[in-house]
């Protein structure tokens, strides 16, 4: 049986999702940042966890915070693909 990518799953998941996009939600999507306290809590986690000094609960935060970010960073590149398909005039 071949393998299927959590990559690959995403994006037959949300393939069909981008095509509700408008041109307005697409540009708002691609621009979306984290709150600043979102940002600067996400930021020391991944300090410590460059240094190893993460506990086991702040490895499970952080383990969370990485795989919501992957999905966003997903949507993101999905938002700009269809950016691509249609410009925004």
């Amino acid at each position: 049986m071949a393998h299927t990518s959590h990559l690959d799953i995403v994006s037959s998941v949300l393939d069909p999702f981008t095509e509700c996009l408008t041109p307005e939600a697409a540009k708002r999507i691609a621009a979306f940042q984290a709150a600043p306290a979102t940002q600067s809590h996400l930021d020391e986690l991944a300090g410590k966890a460059n240094e190893g000094l993460l506990t086991a609960d702040q490895q499970a935060e952080y383990d969370r915070y990485r795989s919501v970010f992957h999905f966003v960073t997903i949507l993101q590149s999905k938002a700009r693909a269809y950016l691509k398909r249609h410009p925004v005039e």
